[in-house]
C-alpha cells in the first residue's frame, strides 16, 4: 500500500512539475518569458507549445491582433491661426513584444506613448495647413505623414502604426459662438442685398412697363384720330356727293332731321315767319 501511495505521489509531482514546464501560445497571442522579473534570451515565442523552467520562469502574454486607440478630444493651432479640436483614433499592433516589454512594460503604458507621439505629430502637421485644407483637401495627406511620423519613433518600442484618422472635427465653444454669429451678419447682410436688387429690379420693370403702356396708348390714340379723321372725309364726301345729286333733297332731309332733334317736349320758338328755319313747314 506505501507502495502505491508513493507511486501516486511520484506521478502526480511529475504531472504537477510537467504542467508547470510547459505553457501554450494562442494564435491570437505572442508571448515572452521572463526569469526572476527579468526577459530571458531575445527569443518572442509565437503560438504554439513550448517549455519553460518551474518555478522560476514565467509567460507574459500580448495580443498579436490589431487593436484601436481612441484619443481623447484635444485642441490644435492651424496655420492660420484658428483653433481646432480634433478628435482622432489609431489602430496600431505589437509587432516586438520584448523590446515592448522592456520600454512600456504593458498596453497601459503603450498606449500612453501612442497618446503622447500621435498627438505631437498630429499638432506638429495639423500647424502647417490652413483650417480649409484640413477640412477639404488635405486629410489624408496629413494622415500619411502623421502615420509615417509615428511609426519612424514608435518602433523603438516594439509597436507598429497601422493607420491614423481623424474622427471629428470641430471649432472650440467660445469661437462656435462668434462663428455664427459672423454667418448670420453676412446672411442678413446677402438677404438685404437680394431685397435691395430685387427693388431696383422691380421699379426697372416697373417703368418699363409704365412707358411701354404710354406709348401704346399714345399710338392706340394716333391710330384712332387717324381712323376718325379717314371716317369723317369719307362722310363728308359722301355727304358733299349726295349734296351734288340733289341740292333740295339733301337741304329738305337735313331740316327734317334738325326739326327732329330740336322739336321735342315743350319746346318754344321765337322766330319770325320768313326764317329760313321753317320754310319747309309753310
Amino acid at each position: 500500500m506505501r507502495k502505491l501511495q508513493a507511486i501516486a505521489v511520484a506521478v502526480g509531482l511529475f504531472v504537477f512539475f510537467a504542467l508547470q514546464s510547459i505553457f501554450v501560445v494562442d494564435q491570437t497571442e505572442r508571448a515572452i518569458l521572463l526569469q526572476l522579473g527579468k526577459p530571458v534570451g531575445e527569443s518572442d515565442y509565437k503560438p504554439g507549445l513550448h517549455f519553460k523552467l518551474p518555478f522560476v520562469q514565467n509567460v507574459i502574454y500580448f495580443d498579436a491582433r490589431v487593436l484601436e486607440y481612441d484619443a481623447p478630444a484635444a485642441e490644435i493651432i492651424t496655420k492660420d491661426k484658428k483653433n481646432m479640436v480634433v478628435d482622432n483614433y489609431s489602430r496600431w499592433k505589437i509587432v516586438n513584444p520584448l523590446q515592448f516589454y522592456r520600454t512600456v512594460r504593458n498596453v497601459q503604458g503603450g498606449l500612453s506613448r501612442i497618446d503622447d507621439i500621435v498627438y505631437s505629430q498630429m499638432r506638429e502637421a495639423l500647424g502647417r495647413y490652413l483650417l480649409t485644407e484640413i477640412v477639404a483637401t488635405e486629410r489624408s495627406t496629413i494622415m500619411s505623414e502623421v502615420t509615417n511620423k509615428s511609426n519612424a519613433i514608435l518602433k523603438d518600442y516594439g509597436i507598429y502604426i497601422i493607420d491614423v484618422r481623424i474622427k471629428r472635427t470641430d471649432l472650440p465653444q467660445e469661437n462656435q459662438m462668434a462663428i455664427y454669429g459672423r454667418m448670420q451678419a453676412e446672411r442678413e447682410r446677402q438677404a438685404k442685398q437680394y431685397r435691395s436688387e430685387g427693388r431696383e429690379e422691380a421699379a426697372k420693370i416697373t417703368t418699363a412697363a409704365d412707358r411701354q403702356r404710354t406709348v401704346m396708348l399714345a399710338d392706340a390714340r394716333r391710330e384712332a384720330e387717324t381712323a376718325r379723321g379717314e371716317g369723317e372725309a369719307v362722310a363728308t364726301k359722301i355727304y358733299a356727293q349726295a349734296l351734288e345729286q340733289d341740292p333740295g333733297f339733301y337741304e329738305f332731309v337735313r331740316t327734317m332731321d334738325a326739326y327732329k332733334k330740336t322739336m321735342k317736349g315743350q319746346t318754344q320758338f321765337v322766330l319770325t315767319p320768313e326764317s329760313e328755319f321753317f320754310k319747309f313747314l309753310q
